[in-house]
């Protein structure tokens, strides 16, 4: 198929590409260990769903749309290796390919092969600048309200666990589950909504409470946990009742880490800032800033430490051969992470996050000279006191003015506290300090993060252009996998662009023709 229409493909593109090195890039012994049955072999060889799934995630497409595509124009089957007269395959066999890349010891297996490329150019030889960054990918599910979770969380339990049926039909009693519907009631009745609510609990902790006594397969187990949680997570006691009573009532506020939807259970509402909120996913990115080329990505729930945007770096610095310079903005300059990173040999660029003042064009922490050594903090009018002993869960220590506060000259700049001024200093304190020391007075450190951070959000564009802001999948595992696909054809293309070949046995850059 190349041979007869090499013309017709245009040149320098990932689709000529893939048709000339397809097999250099995605060899059949690649798939070897995800197919290991003796008996047949696979219905479509691997390397063309791995092109066909690299092109899919380049180009934003959902699996129908690859296989019209596969089915319809020469580029695609040029690219996948499919022959002029090709019916390609059943869009299934797409997810099919997926599941077994998930299931398998290397799920990113195309992200790597990409980067094995990159390592055998040296295109990234001698660049030692790292930016990090996250972004919010919504997610492929509607958000689901109280009322609508705790219902599809009760029809799943009668539907998965053995026995579930039946306990439902003795213990559920505020809704006809087998009905597809919403309850019928006056949506716009405070006290009906109330009423509903509480009545739906109730059924949720009574089959809860009724279940057989069994050990149950994964399926059956999610569905319990699931059930178990959205009956929990938006509701309190009624007003007048001690919790014991059965009587239940909508939560003021928003719990954390609150499931948003029983189909997707670990999407989570997102803020990236005060006034905006999506929900979705994080993906997370590690960008060498001159090419552009993503050396790491990760995709997790938008919610928990663990996730959390400087948990989430050091994990893509981790796979760095050797230190680098890391940028990032505030989200990752934590006190743990910069730690972390500075005994790895890492050199920081990472913006501080700016502190508060206890009042407005007031002092803040770094007009206080701070002594952790001697334990002494002396504020700006010069008295002097010390530091306890670092406590609680956090290790923080306290420094408490009191009287001294009481007739000092500079008290409204301080504090409005009767107490006097009490500051907290956290263990990574000095860290901390003598970096926002850096970011405000060291002309170079600002020249180079005003140079190499903003990158970053060029990638961050790359990533979601073309409508890939949204997901396609559910959950993180599924959603994790495509982002490496995705990150993995975008270095591909930014590789061709750059002027990659293979010759002589090995992959390079071309230099450009000037």
């Amino acid at each position: 198929m190349w041979a007869t229409c090499r013309e017709l493909i245009p040149a320098g593109s990932v689709f000529a590409f893939l048709a000339e090195h397809r097999g250099r890039l995605f060899p059949a012994a690649m798939f070897a260990d995800m197919y290991p049955s003796a008996n047949g072999r696979p219905s479509m060889p691997p390397q063309i769903l791995a092109a066909a799934i690299t092109l899919q995630a380049l180009h934003g497409m959902s699996d129908f749309e690859t296989v019209q595509e596969l089915r319809c124009d020469l580029r695609w089957k040029a690219a996948c290796g499919l022959g002029l007269h090709d019916t390609a395959f059943d869009p299934s066999l797409l997810a099919y390919f997926r599941r077994r890349l998930a299931r398998s010891t290397s799920p990113n297996r195309a992200f790597e092969a990409v980067r094995e490329v990159v390592k055998a150019t040296g295109v990234l030889r001698g660049k030692h600048r790292r930016a990090l960054d996250s972004t919010v990918l919504d997610d492929a599910v509607a958000t689901q309200d109280t009322v609508t979770q705790i219902i599809g969380a009760i029809r799943v339990v009668i539907r998965e666990v053995p026995g579930g049926a039946e306990a439902a039909a003795a213990q559920c009693t505020a809704h006809d589950y087998t009905d597809p519907g919403k309850p019928r009631i006056t949506w716009n009745d405070a006290q009906a909504r109330a009423n509903l609510v509480d009545a739906l609990v109730g059924d949720a902790v009574r089959l809860l409470g009724h279940l057989p006594e069994q050990e149950l397969g994964e399926k059956a187990a999610n569905a319990v946990g699931i059930l178990a949680l959205v009956a929990g997570q938006d509701v309190e006691p009624a007003e007048d009742s001690d919790g014991r009573d059965g009587r239940w009532r909508i939560t003021q506020g928003t719990a954390p880490d609150r499931m948003i939807s029983t189909v997707d259970p670990e999407s989570r509402h997102i803020h990236k800032t005060r006034s905006h909120q999506q929900d979705g996913y994080k993906a997370h990115l590690a960008v060498e800033p001159e090419t552009g080329l993503y050396t790491g990505v990760a995709l997790r729930p938008g919610a928990g430490p663990e996730h959390h945007e400087a948990a989430v770096g050091l994990e893509l610095l981790a796979e760095e051969d050797t230190p680098v310079d890391a940028f990032g903005d505030t989200a990752y300059s934590t006190g743990d992470a910069r730690q972390a990173l500075e005994e790895a040999g890492h050199r920081l660029f990472l913006k501080p996050a700016p502190l508060r003042p206890a009042v407005p064009d007031g002092f803040t922490l770094d007009d206080f000279a701070i002594d952790t050594s001697a334990a002494t903090v002396t504020c700006p009018q010069g008295h002097t006191v010390g530091l306890s002993e670092p406590g609680g869960r956090h290790h923080q220590r306290r420094a408490v003015f009191g009287n001294v506060c009481t007739r000092c000259p500079l008290r409204e700049q301080c504090t409005k506290a009767k107490a006097g001024r009490v500051l907290t200093i956290r263990p990574h304190h000095d860290l901390q300090a003598a970096a926002r020391r850096q970011a405000a007075t060291d002309p170079a450190w600002q020249a180079d993060y005003r140079r190499w951070r903003p990158p970053v959000e060029r990638a961050v564009a790359w990533l979601v252009h073309h409508g890939n802001r949204r997901l396609r999948y559910r959950g993180t595992i599924s959603n994790n996998a495509w982002l490496h696909t995705r990150a993995a054809a975008l270095n591909l293309r930014r590789l061709i662009n750059l002027g990659l070949t293979h010759t002589g046995g090995t992959w390079h850059l071309a230099p450009a023709i000037t």
